[in-house]
Parts: C-alpha cells; structure tokens; sequence
C-alpha cells in the first residue's frame, strides 16, 4: 500500500502531457519487443507511450487492420469513433480518422468535437442497427455499422486504448480481435510509410466524416431503460462524479433534461487528473470501484451539520464510463459485487416487460450472492469468462436481461424488454441506484443487507500479485492437472476450472473451488500483475486463508 494512497495527487504526481503526446508521435515500436506488439486485451489493446506500446504507428496499424476486417466481412456502413478524456485519445482519434478515410471508411464522430463514452458509442451502433425497430437489430447486410472506442479505461494519465466494437455493439469477441492483432503487427513491422492516410486537416473536412450527436441521442433515450419520472418526482439528491472522465459533458445535460436533483462534482476534464486522489499503489487511476480513487468522494458523502449527508446516492464512473461506482450514507462506497446482486433482484422484480426467458450473465470471478438471487428469481445463471464479449449476444437477443462483471461494469435491458447497450454503461447502473431509492425508499446498501440476511453472508476481495511475462503465459494457459494440491485452506477441492460452465469457453487462467470457498485467478492484459480473487462463505479470516493458499497454489502451478 502506497504512504499516500487516498491522498489527492501532487505536483510531482502528474505527467507531462506534451511529453507524452511528444513520444506517440516521435517513438518508432518493434514487434520483436513483447512489450510492444500489439496485443487485445479482454478490452482493446492498451499501452503507454512512454514505454513505446501505444504509439501513432500502433494506432494507425489498428485502424487499417479494422478496415481490412470490415471490407473482408462486407461491413460497409459506418464506423462510430468516441475517445475518453486521456492525454493520447486526441491524438489517436485524429489518427484513426486519417487511415479510415484513406481506406473508403465512413468515420461518424463526436458532433461537438468532444468525448464520447463508451456506452454513447454502443448505443449509436445498435440504433443504426435498428434496435428500436420490430424486426429486431441486424449484425450484417448492407449498410451494417460498427465502431471503435479509444480509451484505456480506469488507466493511468499517460496510458492509451483502442477497441473494435463489432456490429453486435459490444467489444468484438477474440477471434476478431486476434485477427486484427496479427494484422496490425505485419503492419507495425512494416514501418508506418507503408500505411495509407490522409492528413488530417483534410481528413476532417472530408464528406466521408460524419458529425454524429452521440450525447443527445444517448440522454434523449434515456428514459426507456431508467425511470426517471420517479426519480424526479422522489427528488433524490444525486452527486455525480464523472472522475474526469467522459461523462463529464453528460451528467450536466442529463440532471437538466429530465429534471432530476443533481450535482456534477469535479465538472471538468483534464489529462493530467490532478483532482484525483491516489490509489492503493499510488498511481492515477479512475478506478470507481477503488476506495482510494474515490477518496474525495467518500469524503463528500460524510454527514454534515445536522447529521445529513449531502447527496442521497453519490456515483462515480471511469475514464470512458463504461464502469459504475455507487456510494451511500449508510455504508460508503458498495463492493460492486454487492449493487450487482442488488441491481438484478430489483430489476428482475421490477421489469414486467422483460422475457420470461432472459437469464443473468455474470463473469465466474463474482459473487456467489448473485447465484442465490439468481435462483430466487427462477432465473437461468449464465457464467463467463472475464470481458463483457461473453455478454454481448445474450443482450443483444434478449436471452440475458442482465450482464455484469465483478469490477463494476454491466448492462440490461430496455423497460420493454428490448437491447439497450451491449457494452458496459456506467450511467444506467449509476441512475439505477437513484431509482431504486425513489421506488423502495430503501439505499441500495440497505436492499443489500437484506440480501444477505435472505440468502447469507459472504466475504470477497480481490488483490494483485506481481507477475512477469513468462508467469502470466503460464497461468493463462494453465490446464486443471497443473494444480496438485487436494485441499484449500483446509477444505477439500470440489473443482478446477479452466473454462466458464456458461458458454465452455477459456478462463484465461484458473479457477478452484471448496464446498465453502473458491479463488480464481488471472493475468493482468494491461499491467505486470496476476489477479486473485477469492471468496468464503464462512469468514473475513478464512476469506484471507483462502488468498495465501492461492498464492502458493498458483506459484506451484506456473512453476
């Protein structure tokens, strides 16, 4: 834990952002070097500048490579293009723009020339698309859109990111992006001469970029996947932290629109993130789920004279606001596990107009409170692996009405039972909290404390252990033999897994279960770090039992 962490950011904090942007354009990749090939996450390829693995010929490679995959599959209608507010999103944006238009692509941007969020971009997809029409939405045929976010998401100011948003308006699955990835290095080896563009002073006025408003398209819709009347008529007192992010320009319009009792806090964006508080390892990070990263919004939310909070609910989102942060007086800042289950025992209680069919997709890292909600409802529960791909279809088609993932991003359906976004969408889970205040007048850490008396407690915690490269392939291609141990914390083990009981598809590491615990774990696809994640059913003690024994679990297992 960093001496500072949960203190605002100093000085001697923040980077350079002429440094930084200097070195995108400046710094020649290798693909010999590991370190700077491109490589797809569970959400896009992410780098830094500063370390050579985000540069201009990366993202200029990624952007041709994505136009050779649209041309090979007959995607010819148009590409939607949204950044976040980090230092090197400008300057990839304009990148982009100048290789699709070079390509014959059709680029649709941001009509203020501004952020755009990740859940605005998948939204505009999916009603190009025609998810408000009866005949359902389209993934391919002429005029077929898809798109692409330049984000690093919670990362730090001098990180980059680029994803490939498929035609079904969620991250494209991985055998897409591996495609574009091997494409995209031949590219960076060949140098950035060998790539097409056209400047970008022209690019822009070209007919074949688009102004789009994404923000009013996504605010103006907002009311058929939340209720805002209630929440207006409840007047519940919202704070809205976009972190910096790019919801900055939405929480504003959104609280004026529809008439709700909503204060922006830190309405203002700039790529140094000074505002921010560190986090637990004194990094910049808009990481909402993270206690220390919403330092100073936990601050905000201490009762004031009279006792009195300021806010009834306070919100946070990351830096493309695809992820959900929710505070409450009664309780501080909620594990996301715990407004995961509370948001789908309220939803699926609450949406009469949702199938009966639709099941709940989680990844198999969370909580086991959601399998108990789930089995409640009389639900079907599907589990994936990490990387909200695994959610996309079933939301698409209606066949889950709730997807979420344990760090704090997920999705669901129309009131009427119809698509909304098929990527992650901070906003609606954050406006889903107000709601369920207005409709139960309960907190949802208090919906969450019956939750647990109904179904039990558990204990859950995540936490990272340093990995190098070689460590990390190991793990995530670990098979279940490669786990010798017979026990957990004292406890026989039930199962290994590789593969998600959902859909069968890989892990990308390992998960071991008890009777009363189980740990997951996973390498990071952005940082030197493997992730644990743990969880028992008896007690906080057995919960960190259960983490050491992981440890020496997987140390064994990768050798």
């Amino acid at each position: 834990m960093h001496e500072r962490a949960g203190q605002v950011a100093l000085p001697e904090d923040l980077i350079d952002v002429d440094h930084v942007i200097g070195l995108y354009y400046d710094t020649v990749p290798s693909v010999d070097d590991p370190v700077q090939k491109v490589v797809f996450g569970t959400s896009g390829h992410r780098g830094t500048s500063l370390n050579g693995s985000f540069t201009e010929t990366h993202i200029a490679a990624i952007a041709l490579a994505v136009a050779e995959y649209r041309r090979g599959q007959g995607i010819d209608g148009p590409l939607y293009l949204g950044r976040d507010t980090h230092a090197l999103s400008e300057p990839a944006e304009r990148t982009v723009i100048e290789v699709l238009v070079a390509a014959g692509v059709e680029v649709r941007v941001d009509a203020r020339g501004s952020f755009t969020p990740t859940p605005a971009v998948s939204h505009s997809i999916l009603l190009h698309n025609g998810a408000r029409t009866d005949a359902g939405v389209r993934t391919s045929g002429p005029g077929i859109a898809d798109g692409i976010v330049i984000t690093p998401s919670h990362n730090p100011p001098a990180d980059g990111g680029i994803k490939y948003n498929a035609t079904d308006g969620g991250p494209a699955g991985g055998e897409v992006t591996g495609w574009i990835a091997r494409r995209a290095n031949e590219l960076v080896a060949a140098g950035l001469g060998s790539i097409t563009r056209v400047p970008y002073e022209r690019a822009k006025d070209d007919a074949l970029v688009v102004a789009h408003d994404f923000r009013s398209t996504y605010v103006d819709d907002l009311s058929s996947v939340i209720d805002m009347d209630a929440i207006r008529e409840a007047g519940v007192r919202i704070g809205a932290d976009s972190l910096g992010g790019a919801s900055v320009e939405y929480w504003g319009l959104i609280g004026e629109q529809y008439g709700l009792n909503l204060t922006e806090l830190h309405p203002q964006a700039d790529p140094r993130f000074p505002f921010m508080t560190l986090d637990w390892d004194g990094k910049i990070r808009t990481d909402c789920s993270s206690p220390y990263a919403m330092a100073s919004l936990l601050r905000t939310m201490q009762p004031g004279e009279g006792g009195q909070a300021p806010f009834d609910i306070a919100t946070g989102n990351d830096g493309d606001s695809d992820r959900h942060g929710i505070v409450t007086p009664d309780a501080g800042l909620m594990n996301p596990n715990h407004y995961l289950a509370v948001a789908i025992d309220y939803l699926f209680r609450s949406r009469t107009g949702w199938p009966d069919s639709a099941g709940v997709g989680k990844t198999l890292v969370s909580s086991v409170l959601i399998d108990g909600v789930t089995a409640d409802l009389g639900r079907r529960l599907i589990e994936t692996p990490v990387g909200f791909k695994f959610f996309a279809e079933g939301l698409l088609h209606t066949t889950m009405g709730f997807g979420g993932e344990e760090s704090a991003g997920a999705s669901f359906l129309r009131t009427d039972g119809r698509v909304w976004t098929t990527d992650k969408d901070g906003f609606i889970l954050d406006l889903l909290a107000a709601e369920i205040i207005a409709k139960t007048g309960k907190s949802p850490s208090a919906y969450h404390r019956e939750l647990v008396a109904k179904h039990g407690e558990s204990f859950y915690a995540r936490i990272d252990a340093p990995a190098t490269l070689e460590e990390k392939a190991a793990l995530k291609s670990l098979s279940p033999e490669a786990v010798t141990a017979t026990d957990l914390a004292g406890d026989p083990i039930t199962a290994r897994l590789v593969t998600a009981p959902g859909n069968g598809e890989p892990i990308g590491g390992l998960k071991v279960t008890t009777e009363f615990a189980w740990f997951a774990a996973r390498p990071s696809g952005t940082e030197d770090v493997y992730k644990i994640y743990a969880e028992s059913t008896r007690s906080a003690e057995h919960l960190a039992q259960v983490q050491d024994a992981a440890r020496a679990v997987v140390a064994d297992a990768i050798g």
